[in-house]
């Protein structure tokens, strides 16, 4: 047994039992490598990656290779969900090898923890031109021991890529903004949605900035980018047509073949957007996507205290899919009779449609009656039943911030698009688990497993909680939510603002990474900056402070300038440009007032922020209560956009009218 017996990461768990002499990161396994004079061989994955899984069952399980291993090296192995800052540096140093990244990441590093070279999965044995793990390890050492120039040459142009600071470009505007959106939108595949080519990923930011650019135009073409990639990834295997819930990507380009780990970032961000396209045309295949991931949360990814997992593996009994796919001869054997109308339905076939086994999609579109879609109902539970007895794939259970910010988020802004106030308990819910459990003097850590908590977090975890605190007091006008997300807020630009304006992903105290990275784009997560824009967009909505909105264009201008150099990896940023030019605050005064907030709150979130000040309170928030004063003891609704505010509404039906105005609230149309 190595020395990850005592840690708390499901990925690292995984491998206490290997013979390699594992180290976790951190300040220790960095001093034996400098005392020992050994250069580092550190390796990144996650839970449920399956090339991970290979590469550890491969050379990690086998004695002789790691006997290679702990002769030359001193091993680290770290979990990237536990530490993306530690992923980030090292995956940076790759790329700047020209290399393409990707997980396992194999890195090797000095005795200080500087890279100078590596690669992603090695095989245990030569094959397809590539070399063995083991002859990879045996010429690194070599070359540290025999061609130190060598080494010396990698690592300082390593070091010289990461600390350069790539020339700025333009400030986007709004002409800019809708260029590159009419840009975007032309890039859709006109057949299967999403972005040509395959494999395929979902990219929420990217189809977000697509719906915000359908409503700027009203275009129908633009609104059907949008609604077409949403309805082929829905139809597609991608898809638990089953379980709910979406897998992390497509390996082809029709959304029918997932790589079957499920992750709840993902399901976090396509939750809202299918609530926004079924709030936008009310297709129930939208809806139903929208159900089956909550369904999919409560049933499989909701923990004891009220936090959400991080992630399903895509393997299980050694292979990958194999909880999710079938055959044909089971499924009669299940159904019955209705095999036949079930199979036309989900592309059963005694063939298959992968590897001899289906997955099950509707990516024919054969047409079905509400009272057809009854009975497919029916026939899905039933399966569902049965697929409950297979050996389920690993859990990840651990609880991190962001992520569980993220799903916090969505779960409130989808219960209002859809009228589900019952998802707000399990929003509400991980939200008290978050702020009691994982915080320790006021800040956030990121993970959380077994009761320990590793600290401190990540921006990320801040901005996505200050996210979510916001979409839970615009649904619920609780203003303990609008306090947190103000004090939040301040911690964030106290503890990762830089001196450059914009956020590192560690805190400034973190003293065991070689640089804090700064990385403005968008991730497999929201970026931490182009959260943090929009939040303050948001409260400075709320606030109506001069200063508040001050604060939220010059940190907006200086993010806006990174973007410009890759503006579609920067849709996080956009979509808060976008909010800036677009985005209104519908003020509600005085008591009784519940009509009104209904109706402001059935604006669609993109373009909206919900003003509560029908409390007793209102006077707290001077800025915007100096703009609006309610009707001599009426309740009333204000829309403020620009500086200033309409007219007092007080007739729930005619603040409808007034909001037709806001793009995307019209029904049948973005």
């Amino acid at each position: 047994m190595n020395r990850l017996a005592n840690e708390t990461s499901p990925y690292l768990l995984q491998h206490k039992e290997n013979p390699v002499d594992w180290w976790p990161w951190g300040e220790a396994a960095l001093a034996r490598a400098r005392s020992e004079n050994k250069p580092i061989l550190l390796s990144v994955g996650y839970a449920a990656c399956h090339w991970c899984h290979v590469m550890a069952h491969e050379s990690f399980e086998d004695p002789a290779t790691a006997e290679v291993m702990n002769e030359l090296f001193v091993n680290i192995k770290v979990d990237r969900e536990e530490r993306p800052d530690v992923d980030f540096i090292y995956m940076s140093a790759l790329h700047a090898l020209g290399e393409q990244g990707g997980w396992p990441l194999t890195m090797f590093l000095t005795p200080d923890g500087e890279p100078f070279w590596g690669g992603t999965y090695f095989p245990k044995e030569s094959r397809f031109g590539r070399p063995s793990f083991v002859t990879v390890l045996r010429e690194i050492a070599r070359l540290v021991a025999q061609e130190p120039a060598r080494v010396e040459h990698n690592r300082r142009a390593i070091a010289t890529a990461l600390a350069a600071e790539a020339d700025t470009g333009p400030v986007f505007g709004e002409e800019a903004l809708g260029q590159l959106s009419e840009k975007l939108a032309r890039l859709v595949d006109p057949v299967n949605g999403g972005l040509p080519g395959a494999p395929k990923f979902p990219n929420p930011p990217l189809i977000e900035l697509l719906w915000r650019h359908a409503a700027r135009t009203a275009r129908e073409d633009d609104r059907r980018a949008f609604a077409l990639t949403l309805e082929r990834m829905a139809r597609g295997g991608i898809h638990d047509h089953l379980g709910g819930g979406f897998a992390r990507y497509a390996v082809d380009e029709r959304w029918l073949v997932p790589h079957f780990e499920k992750m709840l970032y993902d399901n976090a961000q396509l939750l809202e957007l299918y609530a926004l396209a079924a709030r936008d045309n009310g297709d129930p295949l939208y809806e139903r996507a929208a159900e089956g991931i909550v369904a999919w949360l409560a049933r499989e990814m909701t923990l004891p205290g009220g936090g959400f997992a991080a992630s399903l593996d895509a393997d299980s009994e050694g292979e990958e899919g194999r909880f999710y796919v079938w055959s044909a001869e089971e499924i009669d054997t299940i159904l019955g009779p209705e095999a036949p109308f079930f199979a036309r339905h989900y592309d059963v076939s005694p063939s298959g449609n992968w590897e001899g086994k289906v997955i099950l999609n509707r990516l024919a579109g054969v047409p079905a009656t509400p009272e057809e879609e009854e009975r497919l109902d029916a026939l899905r539970d039933r399966l569902l039943a049965q697929r409950a007895g297979r050996v389920p794939p690993g859990k990840d259970d651990k609880i991190l911030a962001d992520w569980n910010g993220l799903m916090i988020a969505a779960l409130a802004r989808a219960a209002l698009l859809l009228h589900r106030p019952q998802w707000l308990a399990p929003a509400e819910g991980a939200y008290r688990f978050i702020a009691e459990s994982m915080r320790r003097d006021g800040r956030f850590g990121h993970s959380w497993r077994d009761g320990r908590l590793l600290f401190p977090g990540m921006a990320s975890d801040h901005t996505a909680l200050v996210r979510a605190a916001l979409a839970l007091y615009e649904a619920t006008g609780k203003n303990g939510y609008r306090d947190d997300a103000q004090a939040w807020t301040e911690l964030v630009e106290r503890h990762y603002l830089t001196d450059d304006g914009i956020l590192a992903m560690s805190d400034s105290e973190a003293d065991d990474i070689i640089l804090r990275p700064k990385p403005t784009h968008d991730d497999a997560v929201p970026n931490a900056n182009g959260m943090h824009a929009e939040n303050l967009l948001r409260l400075a909505a709320l606030t109506g402070e001069p200063a508040d909105q001050l604060r939220a264009d010059r940190f907006l201008d200086q993010l806006l300038t990174h973007a410009a150099r890759a503006p579609l990896a920067h849709a996080t940023a956009l979509n808060a440009l976008d909010f800036r030019l677009s985005g209104a605050a519908i003020a509600v005064v005085g008591a009784g007032a519940d009509d009104l907030l209904a109706v402001a709150r059935d604006v669609p979130y993109p373009n909206r922020t919900v003003v509560d000040l029908s409390g007793s309170d209102a006077a707290s928030y001077p800025g915007i209560a100096a703009g609006v004063s309610p009707a001599a003891g009426r309740s009333a609704a204000f829309v403020c956009s620009g500086g200033t505010c309409s007219l007092p509404v007080t007739d729930p039906n005619r603040l409808g009218e007034t909001l037709q105005g806001l793009r995307g609230n019209k029904k049948g149309r973005v």
